[in-house]
């Protein structure tokens, strides 16, 4: 009769000892599952510009986002940039949820200031300034983590040409860069 009851005991402390550990790793591995993230670009910060991203996790390998950048402090920014949208689809290779190295292809509806030159009837060239509006496509590379606590730092570049508006060749390529801190939720 002791040994049944012995044996039963134990079973149950084993039970409660394995549904406790995988509780424990259910409730690590939700933080990492979580689907959205929010996040700002730290370099562009200190650069003098805005950039902000949101992020949506569709599975553990791939996401889609979307971008605004917009420059608060010109005098500062050697850009000539007036705002871009981007919108961006993310695949991962880690070996965490949506985490660890990828690859990114993005689109970016952007609007330069260009200078041309206008002749005037003396002879003299004079420089004009124009606000441009450009559609670009592009690539990035990057690697993003994520703490146990949800919050995520990430590193990305990128490069893209512009698809319209040619006739200017100071603008043709568009780059994309950042330190990104944010937050999974």
């Amino acid at each position: 009769m002791k040994t049944p009851l012995f044996t039963l005991l134990i079973l149950s402390l084993v039970f409660s000892l394995n549904s406790n550990a995988q509780q424990q790793n259910d409730s690590i591995a939700s933080l990492y599952e979580k689907q959205n993230e929010i996040k700002l670009n730290g370099v562009m910060l200190l650069a003098g510009a805005f950039e902000a991203s949101y992020e949506r996790n569709l599975n553990e390998e791939s996401s889609v986002g979307i971008s605004f950048f917009t420059p608060y402090d010109t005098e500062n920014l050697d850009a000539d940039i007036n705002y871009y949208i981007s919108p961006y689809y993310r695949i991962f290779f880690g070996k965490k949820y949506a985490a660890g190295f990828f690859v990114e292809g993005f689109a970016m509806l952007n609007s330069i200031d260009r200078d041309y030159e206008v002749s005037s009837s003396d002879g003299y060239y004079t420089y004009e300034e124009e606000s441009v509006t450009d559609f670009a496509l592009g690539f990035s590379l990057g690697g993003k983590w994520v703490s146990k606590n949800g919050f995520v730092f990430e590193l990305v570049g990128g490069i893209g040409r512009n698809l319209f508006q040619n006739d200017h060749n100071d603008s043709q390529i568009v780059g994309k860069f950042g330190f990104n801190l944010g937050y999974r939720f």
